[in-house]
């Protein structure tokens, strides 16, 4: 995944809580956190990632 372009969340804001998001072959989705970038990412199908996406927007 060193190749893959990582883009910080827009709704990470100046904080310190901040999440990458970079698109992989076939439509999944890599996440980790832009602190620890060496650390291991979550990958998620692309139907895995609309349905994180949405579960983290209904408890906020």
């Amino acid at each position: 995944m060193a190749e893959s372009i990582w883009r910080k969340s827009s709704y990470s804001g100046s904080g310190d809580q901040c999440v990458e998001i970079a698109a992989l072959p076939g439509g999944r989705r890599a996440i980790r956190d832009s602190k620890h970038p060496e650390s291991p990412s979550l990958t998620l199908s692309s139907i895995g990632f609309a349905n994180f996406v949405q579960e983290v927007f209904q408890t906020n």
